[in-house]
Protein backbone atom coordinates (compact mmCIF):
# COMPACT_ATOMS: atom_id res chain seq x y z
CA UNK A 1 0.00 0.00 0.00
CA UNK A 2 2.81 2.41 0.93
CA UNK A 3 4.61 1.72 -2.36
CA UNK A 4 1.45 2.49 -4.33
CA UNK A 5 0.96 5.75 -2.45
CA UNK A 6 4.54 6.72 -3.15
CA UNK A 7 4.05 5.93 -6.84
CA UNK A 8 0.90 8.07 -6.99
CA UNK A 9 2.80 10.97 -5.40
CA UNK A 10 5.54 10.58 -8.00
CA UNK A 11 3.05 10.61 -10.85
CA UNK A 12 1.22 13.63 -9.50
CA UNK A 13 4.50 15.47 -9.19
CA UNK A 14 5.61 14.75 -12.72
CA UNK A 15 2.21 14.82 -14.38
CA UNK A 16 2.03 17.13 -17.38
CA UNK A 17 -1.26 18.63 -18.54
CA UNK A 18 -2.04 18.43 -22.29
CA UNK A 19 -1.07 22.10 -22.66
CA UNK A 20 2.28 21.52 -20.98
CA UNK A 21 2.84 18.44 -23.12
CA UNK A 22 2.24 20.53 -26.24
CA UNK A 23 4.77 23.12 -25.10
CA UNK A 24 7.26 20.37 -24.25
CA UNK A 25 6.78 18.85 -27.72
CA UNK A 26 7.35 22.20 -29.43
CA UNK A 27 10.46 22.89 -27.35
CA UNK A 28 11.89 19.45 -28.12
CA UNK A 29 11.11 19.87 -31.83
CA UNK A 30 12.94 23.23 -31.85
CA UNK A 31 15.91 21.67 -30.04
CA UNK A 32 16.16 18.80 -32.51
CA UNK A 33 15.84 21.18 -35.45
CA UNK A 34 18.86 23.08 -34.15
CA UNK A 35 20.80 19.81 -33.88
CA UNK A 36 19.70 18.85 -37.40
CA UNK A 37 20.80 22.22 -38.74
CA UNK A 38 24.25 21.94 -37.18
CA UNK A 39 24.79 18.40 -38.42
CA UNK A 40 23.62 19.20 -41.91
CA UNK A 41 26.25 21.91 -42.10
CA UNK A 42 28.79 19.08 -42.35
CA UNK A 43 27.17 18.23 -45.69
CA UNK A 44 27.91 21.65 -47.14
CA UNK A 45 31.65 21.39 -47.76
CA UNK A 46 31.12 23.95 -50.46
CA UNK A 47 31.04 26.79 -47.95
CA UNK A 48 34.13 25.66 -46.07
CA UNK A 49 36.44 24.81 -48.95
CA UNK A 50 39.14 27.54 -49.14
CA UNK A 51 39.77 26.71 -52.79
CA UNK A 52 36.39 28.16 -53.65
CA UNK A 53 37.74 31.65 -52.88
CA UNK A 54 39.59 31.70 -56.19
CA UNK A 55 36.68 30.34 -58.24
CA UNK A 56 34.63 32.61 -60.43
CA UNK A 57 31.24 33.83 -59.30
CA UNK A 58 29.60 31.68 -61.94
CA UNK A 59 31.38 28.59 -60.68
CA UNK A 60 30.40 29.30 -57.10
CA UNK A 61 26.75 29.71 -58.00
CA UNK A 62 26.60 26.63 -60.17
CA UNK A 63 28.14 24.37 -57.52
CA UNK A 64 26.30 25.94 -54.58
CA UNK A 65 22.78 25.79 -56.03
CA UNK A 66 22.58 22.10 -56.83
CA UNK A 67 19.73 20.04 -55.37
CA UNK A 68 20.34 19.33 -51.70
CA UNK A 69 20.70 15.64 -50.80
CA UNK A 70 21.75 14.17 -47.46
CA UNK A 71 25.02 12.30 -47.99
CA UNK A 72 26.97 12.06 -44.73
CA UNK A 73 26.31 9.56 -41.96
CA UNK A 74 25.95 12.40 -39.45
CA UNK A 75 23.27 14.09 -41.55
CA UNK A 76 21.44 10.78 -42.00
CA UNK A 77 21.41 10.07 -38.25
CA UNK A 78 20.14 13.61 -37.58
CA UNK A 79 17.25 12.99 -39.99
CA UNK A 80 16.49 9.69 -38.27
CA UNK A 81 16.42 11.24 -34.79
CA UNK A 82 14.08 14.05 -35.81
CA UNK A 83 11.93 11.55 -37.71
CA UNK A 84 11.80 9.41 -34.55
CA UNK A 85 10.34 12.27 -32.53
CA UNK A 86 7.74 13.18 -35.16
CA UNK A 87 6.65 9.61 -35.94
CA UNK A 88 6.37 8.79 -32.25
CA UNK A 89 4.20 11.81 -31.47
CA UNK A 90 1.48 11.79 -34.13
CA UNK A 91 -0.11 8.48 -32.96
CA UNK A 92 -0.58 10.01 -29.51
CA UNK A 93 -2.59 12.86 -31.01
CA UNK A 94 -4.93 10.50 -32.87
CA UNK A 95 -5.31 8.32 -29.76
CA UNK A 96 -6.16 11.43 -27.75
CA UNK A 97 -9.06 12.21 -30.10
CA UNK A 98 -10.43 8.64 -30.11
CA UNK A 99 -10.45 8.56 -26.32
CA UNK A 100 -12.33 11.85 -26.32
CA UNK A 101 -15.02 10.35 -28.54
CA UNK A 102 -14.14 11.72 -31.98
CA UNK A 103 -14.90 9.23 -34.73
CA UNK A 104 -11.76 7.66 -36.25
CA UNK A 105 -13.17 8.23 -39.75
CA UNK A 106 -13.32 11.97 -39.14
CA UNK A 107 -9.87 12.08 -37.58
CA UNK A 108 -8.18 10.09 -40.34
CA UNK A 109 -9.74 12.20 -43.12
CA UNK A 110 -8.26 15.32 -41.53
CA UNK A 111 -4.94 13.60 -40.91
CA UNK A 112 -4.52 12.39 -44.47
CA UNK A 113 -5.02 15.88 -45.96
CA UNK A 114 -2.08 17.46 -44.13
CA UNK A 115 -0.02 14.28 -44.57
CA UNK A 116 -0.16 14.90 -48.33
CA UNK A 117 0.48 18.61 -47.78
CA UNK A 118 3.79 17.80 -46.06
CA UNK A 119 4.94 15.80 -49.12
CA UNK A 120 3.98 18.66 -51.46
CA UNK A 121 5.93 21.15 -49.34
CA UNK A 122 9.02 18.91 -49.35
CA UNK A 123 8.79 18.33 -53.12
CA UNK A 124 8.41 22.04 -53.98
CA UNK A 125 11.28 23.09 -51.71
CA UNK A 126 14.04 20.46 -51.46
CA UNK A 127 12.92 18.90 -54.76
CA UNK A 128 13.19 22.20 -56.63
CA UNK A 129 16.45 23.58 -55.21
CA UNK A 130 19.08 24.20 -57.85
CA UNK A 131 19.04 23.78 -61.63
CA UNK A 132 17.60 20.64 -63.20
CA UNK A 133 20.24 18.38 -64.77
CA UNK A 134 19.93 15.14 -66.78
CA UNK A 135 21.51 13.20 -63.91
CA UNK A 136 19.54 14.96 -61.15
CA UNK A 137 16.28 16.41 -62.54
CA UNK A 138 14.16 18.53 -60.27
CA UNK A 139 10.69 17.57 -59.04
CA UNK A 140 8.61 19.22 -61.77
CA UNK A 141 10.86 17.85 -64.52
CA UNK A 142 10.52 14.30 -63.24
CA UNK A 143 6.72 14.51 -63.32
CA UNK A 144 6.81 14.37 -67.15
CA UNK A 145 9.49 11.68 -67.53
CA UNK A 146 8.87 8.04 -68.46
CA UNK A 147 9.56 6.64 -65.01
CA UNK A 148 6.30 4.79 -64.35
CA UNK A 149 7.86 1.55 -63.05
CA UNK A 150 9.45 3.49 -60.18
CA UNK A 151 6.29 5.54 -59.71
CA UNK A 152 4.27 2.34 -59.28
CA UNK A 153 6.68 1.09 -56.61
CA UNK A 154 6.31 4.40 -54.76
CA UNK A 155 2.51 4.21 -55.03
CA UNK A 156 2.51 0.63 -53.77
CA UNK A 157 4.49 1.77 -50.74
CA UNK A 158 1.94 4.51 -50.10
CA UNK A 159 -0.91 2.02 -50.34
CA UNK A 160 0.46 -0.36 -47.68
CA UNK A 161 1.42 2.52 -45.40
CA UNK A 162 -2.12 3.89 -45.62
CA UNK A 163 -3.58 0.48 -44.76
CA UNK A 164 -1.16 0.11 -41.85
CA UNK A 165 -1.89 3.55 -40.42
CA UNK A 166 -5.63 3.01 -40.73
CA UNK A 167 -5.37 -0.35 -38.96
CA UNK A 168 -3.35 1.01 -36.07
CA UNK A 169 -5.98 3.65 -35.38
CA UNK A 170 -8.40 0.85 -34.46
CA UNK A 171 -5.72 -1.27 -32.77
CA UNK A 172 -4.87 1.57 -30.34
CA UNK A 173 -8.34 1.28 -28.85
CA UNK A 174 -8.02 -2.47 -28.21
CA UNK A 175 -4.46 -2.96 -26.99
CA UNK A 176 -3.30 0.58 -26.17
CA UNK A 177 -0.89 2.98 -27.80
CA UNK A 178 2.30 1.47 -26.37
CA UNK A 179 1.77 -2.19 -27.29
CA UNK A 180 0.36 -1.38 -30.73
CA UNK A 181 3.38 0.68 -31.69
CA UNK A 182 5.90 -1.77 -30.24
CA UNK A 183 4.48 -4.88 -31.90
CA UNK A 184 3.79 -3.28 -35.30
CA UNK A 185 7.15 -1.49 -35.38
CA UNK A 186 9.03 -4.63 -34.38
CA UNK A 187 7.40 -6.66 -37.16
CA UNK A 188 8.31 -3.86 -39.54
CA UNK A 189 11.95 -4.11 -38.59
CA UNK A 190 12.15 -7.91 -38.67
CA UNK A 191 10.73 -8.13 -42.20
CA UNK A 192 11.41 -4.72 -43.72
CA UNK A 193 15.00 -4.38 -42.54
CA UNK A 194 15.91 -7.80 -43.92
CA UNK A 195 14.46 -6.91 -47.32
CA UNK A 196 16.18 -3.52 -47.36
CA UNK A 197 19.52 -5.06 -46.42
CA UNK A 198 19.56 -7.16 -49.59
CA UNK A 199 18.02 -4.46 -51.78
CA UNK A 200 20.76 -2.02 -50.71
CA UNK A 201 23.46 -4.50 -51.77
CA UNK A 202 24.43 -5.18 -48.13
CA UNK A 203 25.89 -1.71 -47.45
CA UNK A 204 24.92 -2.09 -43.79
CA UNK A 205 27.06 -4.23 -41.49
CA UNK A 206 25.29 -7.57 -41.17
CA UNK A 207 27.14 -8.56 -37.98
CA UNK A 208 25.66 -5.46 -36.30
CA UNK A 209 22.37 -5.15 -38.16
CA UNK A 210 20.86 -8.58 -37.54
CA UNK A 211 21.50 -8.74 -33.78
CA UNK A 212 19.49 -5.51 -33.70
CA UNK A 213 16.73 -7.20 -35.67
CA UNK A 214 16.81 -10.03 -33.12
CA UNK A 215 16.27 -7.51 -30.32
CA UNK A 216 13.21 -6.19 -32.12
CA UNK A 217 11.86 -9.73 -32.43
CA UNK A 218 12.23 -10.22 -28.68
CA UNK A 219 10.40 -6.91 -28.20
CA UNK A 220 7.44 -8.34 -30.16
CA UNK A 221 7.11 -11.24 -27.73
CA UNK A 222 7.47 -8.97 -24.70
CA UNK A 223 4.93 -6.54 -26.15
CA UNK A 224 2.33 -9.28 -26.42
CA UNK A 225 3.13 -10.40 -22.87
CA UNK A 226 2.76 -6.82 -21.57
CA UNK A 227 -0.70 -6.53 -23.09
CA UNK A 228 -1.80 -9.91 -21.74
CA UNK A 229 -0.59 -9.04 -18.22
CA UNK A 230 -2.13 -5.55 -18.30
CA UNK A 231 -5.40 -6.97 -19.59
CA UNK A 232 -5.49 -9.38 -16.64
CA UNK A 233 -4.79 -6.49 -14.26
CA UNK A 234 -7.71 -4.50 -15.70
CA UNK A 235 -10.03 -7.49 -15.41
CA UNK A 236 -9.12 -7.88 -11.75
CA UNK A 237 -9.81 -4.18 -11.12
CA UNK A 238 -13.22 -4.38 -12.80
CA UNK A 239 -14.17 -7.55 -10.94
CA UNK A 240 -13.21 -5.99 -7.61
CA UNK A 241 -15.11 -2.84 -8.51
CA UNK A 242 -18.19 -4.91 -9.36
CA UNK A 243 -18.06 -6.64 -5.99
CA UNK A 244 -17.54 -3.43 -4.02
CA UNK A 245 -20.02 -1.20 -5.84
CA UNK A 246 -23.51 -1.13 -4.33
CA UNK A 247 -25.11 -1.01 -7.76
CA UNK A 248 -22.99 -3.86 -9.03
CA UNK A 249 -21.39 -1.83 -11.80
CA UNK A 250 -18.65 -3.85 -13.47
CA UNK A 251 -17.45 -4.86 -16.88
CA UNK A 252 -20.99 -5.91 -17.79
CA UNK A 253 -22.67 -2.88 -16.30
CA UNK A 254 -20.80 0.08 -17.68
CA UNK A 255 -23.88 1.71 -19.10
CA UNK A 256 -25.06 2.70 -15.62
CA UNK A 257 -21.89 4.68 -14.98
CA UNK A 258 -22.24 8.42 -15.57
CA UNK A 259 -20.84 9.35 -18.94
CA UNK A 260 -18.44 12.27 -19.27
CA UNK A 261 -19.31 14.93 -21.82
CA UNK A 262 -16.41 16.07 -23.95
CA UNK A 263 -15.82 19.77 -24.38
CA UNK A 264 -12.95 20.82 -26.57
CA UNK A 265 -10.33 22.77 -24.69
CA UNK A 266 -11.73 21.91 -21.27
CA UNK A 267 -9.23 21.46 -18.45
CA UNK A 268 -11.31 18.59 -17.09
CA UNK A 269 -10.76 16.31 -20.06
CA UNK A 270 -10.49 12.60 -19.46
CA UNK A 271 -6.71 12.78 -19.87
CA UNK A 272 -6.46 14.93 -16.75
CA UNK A 273 -6.94 11.73 -14.77
CA UNK A 274 -6.41 13.22 -11.33
CA UNK A 275 -8.66 16.27 -11.56
CA UNK A 276 -11.26 16.99 -8.92
CA UNK A 277 -14.32 14.81 -9.36
CA UNK A 278 -12.64 12.62 -11.98
CA UNK A 279 -11.62 9.01 -11.71
CA UNK A 280 -7.90 8.51 -11.13
CA UNK A 281 -5.66 6.89 -13.70
CA UNK A 282 -5.53 3.12 -13.53
CA UNK A 283 -8.66 2.65 -11.41
CA UNK A 284 -11.69 0.61 -12.45
CA UNK A 285 -13.81 3.77 -12.45
CA UNK A 286 -11.35 5.37 -14.86
CA UNK A 287 -11.57 2.36 -17.21
CA UNK A 288 -15.37 2.50 -17.14
CA UNK A 289 -15.46 6.24 -17.71
CA UNK A 290 -13.01 5.87 -20.60
CA UNK A 291 -15.22 3.21 -22.18
CA UNK A 292 -18.23 5.52 -22.03
CA UNK A 293 -16.32 8.42 -23.58
CA UNK A 294 -14.33 6.79 -26.38
CA UNK A 295 -15.66 6.28 -29.90
CA UNK A 296 -14.62 2.61 -30.22
CA UNK A 297 -16.08 0.34 -27.52
CA UNK A 298 -13.68 -2.39 -26.44
CA UNK A 299 -15.24 -4.01 -23.36
CA UNK A 300 -16.36 -7.54 -24.00
CA UNK A 301 -14.12 -7.97 -27.07
CA UNK A 302 -11.31 -10.50 -27.03
CA UNK A 303 -7.61 -9.74 -26.97
CA UNK A 304 -7.24 -11.61 -30.27
CA UNK A 305 -9.01 -8.86 -32.26
CA UNK A 306 -6.62 -6.13 -31.16
CA UNK A 307 -3.50 -8.22 -31.64
CA UNK A 308 -4.71 -9.49 -35.04
CA UNK A 309 -5.20 -5.90 -36.24
CA UNK A 310 -1.79 -4.97 -34.85
CA UNK A 311 -0.01 -7.83 -36.63
CA UNK A 312 -1.78 -6.95 -39.91
CA UNK A 313 -0.59 -3.36 -39.53
CA UNK A 314 2.95 -4.59 -38.89
CA UNK A 315 2.92 -6.64 -42.11
CA UNK A 316 1.75 -3.57 -44.06
CA UNK A 317 4.41 -1.36 -42.47
CA UNK A 318 7.14 -3.87 -43.30
CA UNK A 319 6.47 -3.43 -47.04
CA UNK A 320 6.39 0.36 -47.50
CA UNK A 321 10.12 1.05 -46.98
CA UNK A 322 11.37 -1.69 -49.37
CA UNK A 323 8.87 -0.46 -51.99
CA UNK A 324 10.18 3.09 -51.60
CA UNK A 325 13.74 1.76 -51.82
CA UNK A 326 12.92 0.16 -55.17
CA UNK A 327 11.31 3.38 -56.34
CA UNK A 328 14.40 5.50 -55.71
CA UNK A 329 17.22 3.07 -56.55
CA UNK A 330 15.68 0.78 -59.23
CA UNK A 331 17.55 -2.35 -58.07
CA UNK A 332 15.43 -4.49 -60.40
CA UNK A 333 16.36 -2.34 -63.46
CA UNK A 334 12.79 -1.62 -64.51
CA UNK A 335 13.53 1.86 -65.93
CA UNK A 336 14.47 2.37 -69.56
CA UNK A 337 18.09 3.16 -70.38
CA UNK A 338 18.92 6.80 -69.81
CA UNK A 339 15.94 7.53 -67.55
CA UNK A 340 17.22 8.91 -64.21
CA UNK A 341 16.12 7.39 -60.92
CA UNK A 342 13.40 9.12 -58.97
CA UNK A 343 14.78 11.49 -56.36
CA UNK A 344 13.65 10.98 -52.77
CA UNK A 345 11.44 14.05 -53.04
CA UNK A 346 9.63 12.98 -56.22
CA UNK A 347 9.16 9.42 -54.99
CA UNK A 348 7.81 10.73 -51.68
CA UNK A 349 5.25 12.87 -53.55
CA UNK A 350 3.89 9.85 -55.47
CA UNK A 351 4.10 7.75 -52.31
CA UNK A 352 2.02 10.24 -50.30
CA UNK A 353 -0.42 10.91 -53.13
CA UNK A 354 -1.51 7.29 -53.36
CA UNK A 355 -1.54 7.03 -49.58
CA UNK A 356 -3.99 9.95 -49.68
CA UNK A 357 -6.20 8.29 -52.33
CA UNK A 358 -6.47 5.00 -50.42
CA UNK A 359 -7.20 6.78 -47.14
CA UNK A 360 -9.91 8.97 -48.66
CA UNK A 361 -11.67 6.07 -50.39
CA UNK A 362 -11.65 3.79 -47.33
CA UNK A 363 -12.60 6.41 -44.77
CA UNK A 364 -15.39 7.90 -46.86
CA UNK A 365 -16.72 4.34 -47.13
CA UNK A 366 -16.37 3.82 -43.38
CA UNK A 367 -18.43 6.95 -42.74
CA UNK A 368 -21.51 5.13 -44.03
CA UNK A 369 -20.40 1.52 -43.39
CA UNK A 370 -18.32 1.63 -40.17
CA UNK A 371 -16.32 -1.32 -38.89
CA UNK A 372 -15.82 -2.70 -35.34
CA UNK A 373 -19.18 -1.25 -34.24
CA UNK A 374 -17.99 2.35 -34.59
CA UNK A 375 -20.84 4.87 -34.93
CA UNK A 376 -22.20 5.61 -38.38
CA UNK A 377 -21.58 9.05 -39.82
CA UNK A 378 -21.84 11.06 -43.06
CA UNK A 379 -19.84 13.51 -45.13
CA UNK A 380 -21.92 16.40 -43.82
CA UNK A 381 -21.31 15.33 -40.21
CA UNK A 382 -17.58 15.12 -40.90
CA UNK A 383 -17.45 18.62 -42.40
CA UNK A 384 -19.28 20.02 -39.37
CA UNK A 385 -17.12 18.18 -36.81
CA UNK A 386 -14.53 20.71 -35.61
CA UNK A 387 -13.86 19.18 -32.18
CA UNK A 388 -10.20 18.24 -32.22
CA UNK A 389 -9.71 18.94 -35.94
CA UNK A 390 -6.60 21.00 -35.25
CA UNK A 391 -4.94 18.05 -33.47
CA UNK A 392 -5.75 15.73 -36.39
CA UNK A 393 -4.33 18.18 -38.93
CA UNK A 394 -1.18 18.57 -36.82
CA UNK A 395 -0.81 14.77 -36.64
CA UNK A 396 -0.82 14.57 -40.44
CA UNK A 397 1.95 17.16 -40.74
CA UNK A 398 4.08 15.41 -38.11
CA UNK A 399 3.71 12.05 -39.84
CA UNK A 400 4.36 13.50 -43.30
CA UNK A 401 7.56 15.29 -42.34
CA UNK A 402 8.62 12.30 -40.23
CA UNK A 403 8.32 9.92 -43.17
CA UNK A 404 10.14 12.36 -45.45
CA UNK A 405 13.07 12.63 -43.05
CA UNK A 406 13.21 8.85 -42.70
CA UNK A 407 13.53 8.45 -46.46
CA UNK A 408 16.15 11.21 -46.72
CA UNK A 409 18.26 9.44 -44.10
CA UNK A 410 17.68 6.03 -45.68
CA UNK A 411 18.84 7.18 -49.10
CA UNK A 412 22.15 8.24 -47.55
CA UNK A 413 22.88 5.53 -44.96
CA UNK A 414 20.79 2.62 -46.21
CA UNK A 415 17.10 1.99 -45.67
CA UNK A 416 17.87 -0.92 -43.34
CA UNK A 417 19.57 1.44 -40.89
CA UNK A 418 16.80 4.03 -41.35
CA UNK A 419 14.36 1.47 -39.94
CA UNK A 420 15.81 2.53 -36.59
CA UNK A 421 13.06 5.18 -36.59
CA UNK A 422 10.74 2.32 -35.75
CA UNK A 423 11.88 3.14 -32.23
CA UNK A 424 8.87 5.46 -32.30
CA UNK A 425 7.19 3.31 -29.58
CA UNK A 426 9.74 4.76 -27.14
CA UNK A 427 8.20 8.17 -27.80
CA UNK A 428 4.65 6.79 -28.05
CA UNK A 429 4.99 4.95 -24.75
CA UNK A 430 6.06 8.19 -23.09
CA UNK A 431 2.92 9.92 -24.38
CA UNK A 432 0.80 6.87 -23.55
CA UNK A 433 1.90 6.84 -19.92
CA UNK A 434 1.87 10.61 -19.42
CA UNK A 435 -1.28 11.54 -21.37
CA UNK A 436 -3.44 8.44 -21.07
CA UNK A 437 -2.34 6.75 -17.84
CA UNK A 438 -1.47 3.47 -19.54
CA UNK A 439 -0.12 0.87 -17.08
CA UNK A 440 -0.98 3.07 -14.10
CA UNK A 441 -1.63 0.97 -10.97
CA UNK A 442 -0.71 -2.23 -12.78
CA UNK A 443 0.96 -5.26 -11.23
CA UNK A 444 4.68 -5.69 -10.63
CA UNK A 445 4.69 -8.33 -13.38
CA UNK A 446 3.34 -5.83 -15.92
CA UNK A 447 5.93 -3.22 -14.93
CA UNK A 448 8.72 -5.78 -15.24
CA UNK A 449 7.61 -6.87 -18.70
CA UNK A 450 7.20 -3.26 -19.80
CA UNK A 451 10.71 -2.38 -18.63
CA UNK A 452 12.12 -5.41 -20.44
CA UNK A 453 10.27 -4.52 -23.63
CA UNK A 454 11.57 -0.94 -23.64
CA UNK A 455 15.11 -2.06 -22.80
CA UNK A 456 15.19 -4.47 -25.74
CA UNK A 457 13.75 -1.77 -27.96
CA UNK A 458 16.38 0.76 -26.93
CA UNK A 459 19.17 -1.75 -27.49
CA UNK A 460 17.80 -2.63 -30.91
CA UNK A 461 17.68 0.99 -32.01
CA UNK A 462 21.25 1.69 -30.90
CA UNK A 463 22.51 -1.40 -32.70
CA UNK A 464 20.58 -0.58 -35.88
CA UNK A 465 21.99 2.95 -36.06
CA UNK A 466 25.47 1.57 -35.48
CA UNK A 467 25.05 -0.51 -38.65
CA UNK A 468 24.66 2.59 -40.85
CA UNK A 469 26.60 2.43 -44.09
CA UNK A 470 27.16 4.86 -46.96
CA UNK A 471 25.47 4.63 -50.33
CA UNK A 472 27.90 5.05 -53.21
Amino acid sequence: MFEKQQMDIWWSKWWLSPKKCSLFCLFTLFFLLKILDSLLQSEMDFWRDPKLVILSTEGVLSSGLKMYMVESKGGAIACMLLSLLLLGTWPALLTLLERRGRLPQHTYLDYTITNLLAAVIIALTFGQFGPSTPEMPDFLTQLSQDNWPSVLFAMAGGMVLSLGNLSTQYAWAFVGLSVTEVVSASITVVIGTTLNYYLDDKINKAEILFPGVGCFLIAVCLGSAVHSSNNADNKTKLDDYSNDCKDGVGANGISSFKQTNFKAGSTNDLEDGGSSGKAKFGTAAFLIELENTRSIKVFGKGTFIGLAITFFAGICFSMFSPAFNLATNDQWHTLKAGVPHLTVYTAFFYFSSFCFVIAMVLNLTFLYYPILNAPKSSLKAYLNDWNGRGWALLAGLLCGFGNGLQFMGGQAAGYAAADAVQALPLVSTFWGVILFGEYRRSSRKTYTLLAGMLFMFTAAVAILMASSGHRK
